[in-house]
């Protein structure tokens, strides 16, 4: 699993964004982070569509917290950003449907499996309140 730009953007705009009590917009964000506005603007929609964050319109808009930051784990935040699910190896989720047919007598997979288990109960339990207060 990569963490890239887009996550941690993801992170660093709703730190900012939960210590505000009105809506931030896109342009101060991006002004304040020094990323592009666009792709700050991409990630911050696929955040409200995900209900992470409510859009507000007008002079006005911008965006707040959905839910309160001890409700918003790592592993959402990290898997919206990245529109995809938190994987360690690109291997399938249980050995019996390998892709390449090994995975009856595959040693890896189990080791694998291991730490992917570990990664997704850390990001599960790991909140943005933890960090906010880090």
């Amino acid at each position: 699993m990569l963490l890239t730009k887009a996550s941690e953007y993801a992170l660093l705009s709703l730190i900012i964004i939960s210590q505000k009590n009105i809506p931030q917009d896109v342009d101060t964000l991006s002004n304040q982070l020094g990323i592009s506005k666009s792709f700050l603007a991409k990630i911050l929609q696929s955040l409200a569509k995900e209900k992470i964050l409510t859009s507000f319109k007008g002079a006005h808009g911008g965006f707040m917290l959905a839910k309160k930051p001890e409700e918003l784990t790592l592993k959402t935040i990290i898997e919206c950003a990245e529109k995809k699910r938190t994987m360690v190896f690109e291997c399938s989720p249980s050995s019996g449907n390998c892709p390449s047919g090994k995975g009856d007598f595959c040693r890896v997979w189990p080791f694998l499996n291991k730490l992917q288990s570990k990664i997704d109960l850390f990001l599960d339990n790991m909140t943005l309140k933890d960090i906010i207060e880090a």
